[in-house]
């Protein structure tokens, strides 16, 4: 793993917890075989591109919240 790579997306991705999640589901998505929305440097592992992918802003996160008083904010509520 890339530690410079790691210290840019958390630049990006402020959350580790979060970052840490992201970068698990993609690399699984490319051990899957899922094609990478970058071209890949030589020697790159799977975790370096997960990152690359980030620091390029080709994957980002978005975080709801949601009341739980607020029925009308989340999603298929019951009246």
């Amino acid at each position: 793993m890339n530690v410079e790579l790691f210290e840019q997306a958390r630049l990006h991705v402020p959350s580790v917890p979060q970052l840490v999640n992201m970068l698990s589901r993609r690399v699984r998505q490319l051990n899957a075989g899922m094609r990478p929305y970058i071209k890949p440097e030589k020697g790159d592992e799977r975790i370096d591109v997960a990152m690359r992918e980030i620091v390029t802003g080709k994957m980002t996160a978005e975080i709801g919240f949601f009341s739980t008083t607020d029925k009308a904010s989340v999603p298929d509520a019951t009246p």
